[in-house]
């Protein structure tokens, strides 16, 4: 039976990085997410006809948080210190700094700084890991749509108020 153990060893071993950044991504999102929860100058905005209800943002997020752990992970794995996964870095960097800045500093402005970058970042990614791993480009397809629209609910937020 020589040879049954690395793979196995490998197998865990991929998994195992898969979990983690699950954890890191999902963990981190949904802490800074409790932790930036809106709060009654957020319920006090006007808001544009299109504003979805609150409820929606936690599913919705929890579902994003998974296929950006998954793709960051696919990039990982292929290439560590690549240029692909410095932009999938980045993109998580602007994602968490985006509630603490809009919901915990109150400061739409600089939030939508933070957004409009932050989707630029996420494009970057699709375009950059489309011929290396289209599945991991993909899955940051949905990412990318959910946060063109928050960057219009954010830019409609701040000009309605």
């Amino acid at each position: 039976m020589r040879g049954v153990g690395p793979p196995r060893v490998e197998f865990l071993q991929r998994y195992v990085s898969l979990l983690l950044f699950i954890v890191l991504v999902l963990g981190g999102g949904l802490l800074i997410g409790y932790a930036t929860l809106p709060d009654a100058w957020y319920a006090s905005l006007a808001k544009p006809p299109f504003n979805p209800p609150n409820w929606v943002f936690g599913p919705a997020w929890t579902l994003l948080y998974v296929l950006i752990s998954v793709a960051g992970w696919r990039t990982w794995v292929r290439e560590p210190k690549g240029t692909t996964m410095k932009v999938w870095g980045a993109q998580l960097v602007l994602n968490f700094a985006w509630s603490p800045t809009f919901f915990g500093a109150k400061m739409m402005g600089p939030a939508l700084v933070v957004i409009v970058l932050l989707l630029a970042i996420i494009l970057l990614f699709i375009a950059s890991a489309w011929n290396r791993d289209r599945l991991s480009g993909s899955l940051f397809v949905p990412y990318a749509a959910w946060v063109a629209f928050a960057t219009l609910l954010n830019a409609s937020l701040l000009w309605l108020n």
